[in-house]
């Protein structure tokens, strides 16, 4: 399954101008520093809306993992299975994302990740992660 086209709006604006540059937006409480996720508007440890946009180390863990199987092709090849997982950041926030790299029957609950973009035509860099290096050996 190829990453799919995203479109910005006004209120995903900065969050794509910072995936534009090859970074990984989320969330800072200006009050007590918690860390959240890109679409937060409030903080969720103390529901202060002073919130900055930092970014993020881009590395992070598996929390949660399927894999989705596409619709085999007409000439008769495997179908397509993508791994579509859920990391938790080192800073906290959970996003919800694909790995791209390996097998994807090789994804586990609690293999590091680090992040990646795609680009695909006619739309936004779109965050994907990659399995660590050594994540499999593990």
């Amino acid at each position: 399954m190829t990453v799919g086209i995203m479109q910005r709006d006004p209120a995903t604006a900065e969050f794509f101008d910072g995936t534009a540059r090859g970074e990984l937006l989320i969330r800072r409480c200006a009050d007590c520093g918690h860390h959240s996720a890109p679409r937060c508007e409030t903080c969720p440890a103390c529901g202060s809306a002073a919130l900055d946009r930092v970014a993020a180390k881009g590395t992070g863990t598996i929390a949660s993992w399927t894999l989705v199987h596409g619709r085999p092709p007409r000439d008769g090849g495997p179908a397509p299975v993508t791994a579509v997982v859920v990391v938790e950041l080192d800073e906290g926030p959970w996003l919800h994302s694909q790995v791209i790299t390996g097998a994807p029957q090789e994804v586990r609950t609690g293999l590091r990740v680090a992040v990646d973009f795609e680009r695909p035509e006619g739309g936004e860099a779109i965050p994907v992660f990659r399995l660590a290096p050594d994540a499999v050996s593990a």
